[in-house]
């Protein structure tokens, strides 16, 4: 069993939402469970949308965790490079990294278990070969090892900021510098834990780079380097200096144009090769559905 206290910080939010912070399971299973009088709050059964209030006391039953299991799946996977030590990946819309409750297939983890029988291992059985993540809804290249060694060199150059890494962006408003540095620390959302914020409570420091490529009447185009890697960094920097990524569904502030996802491409990705020690760069296109979106901004 159990027990959560609510705090100022979750005053005011659904019981529904709220759960999934504190508990291993999907929301419709714990929807179920507040349904059926199973979670209580202050010892009486509440509706699903209950709103919290400080000092609310909250009872949680043992839950029985979702077996998760990476299942190879076919599927068409955009391969940009492979060799004995690396894959390198040009990731589409939508597609989740890898499993985790409430994403238990379809994700690219999956379809690399079926593409190769060679990945590595450090990870975990869940993450096999993830040397580095993007968000579903982010486009873009990716590098996945194919061993432990490849995997823990390839590590150790994202830790020491030896890879190239370079983004492709929309946002809304008219940036007026051409180039820019934003440097400043990122943590969990104080008022919502399924985001990240800039913040000085458990944060870590986060410095993004950016230059502008084209001004458009009401959005600018630019590309953005990055020297570290923390959670949504891109996209909780740019809503900071209040130039929110077009389209995205999280930290964007204005209209969603259309459901095809955030216009964020991770465009570059250099590295030193595992075993040659030869630095080695790849270039990947913009994807239909940024495209799309640009050429409404260039045609207005």
């Amino acid at each position: 069993m159990q027990e959560v206290i609510i705090t100022t910080t979750d005053e005011g939010k659904r019981l529904d939402s709220l759960l999934p912070s504190f508990v291993q399971a999907s929301r419709t299973k714990l929807s179920k469970m507040i349904k059926n009088g199973e979670i209580l709050v202050n010892q009486k059964k509440v509706k699903v949308s209950y709103i919290l209030k400080e000092k609310d006391h909250i009872i949680i039953p043992e839950i029985e965790q979702e077996r998760l299991e990476a299942i190879p799946e076919k599927m068409d996977l955009d391969i940009v490079y492979e060799d004995n030590d690396v894959i390198v990946v040009n990731k589409p819309n939508g597609m989740v990294v890898h499993p985790a409750v409430g994403n238990k297939s379809g994700t690219l983890v999956n379809g690399l278990l079926y593409y190769s029988k060679n990945l590595s291992t450090i990870n975990g059985e869940f993450r096999p070969g993830i040397v580095h993540r993007i968000d579903a809804y982010t486009t873009g290249l990716l590098m996945i090892a194919k061993n432990d060694k490849a995997h823990q060199i390839l590590a150790k150059q994202l830790e020491e900021k030896k890879t190239t890494r370079k983004y492709i962006a929309l946002v809304w408003g008219v940036v007026n510098t051409d180039t820019a540095t934003i440097d400043a620390p990122i943590g969990r959302d104080l008022h919502d834990r399924k985001k990240m914020a800039v913040t000085d409570v458990n944060a870590k420091d986060a410095i993004t780079h950016f230059k502008v490529i084209e001004r458009y009447a009401s959005a600018t185009l630019i590309e953005l380097s990055l020297e570290t890697g923390r959670t949504h960094q891109i996209r909780v920097h740019l809503n900071y200096i209040g130039y929110p990524v077009v389209n995205d569904p999280i930290y964007g502030r204005r209209k969603i144009i259309d459901q095809t996802g955030q216009c964020l491409h991770a465009k570059t990705l250099g590295f030193i090769h595992p075993s040659t020690g030869k630095y080695m760069e790849f270039d990947s296109a913009l994807p239909e559905c940024f495209q799309n979106i640009l050429n409404q901004f260039k045609d207005s």
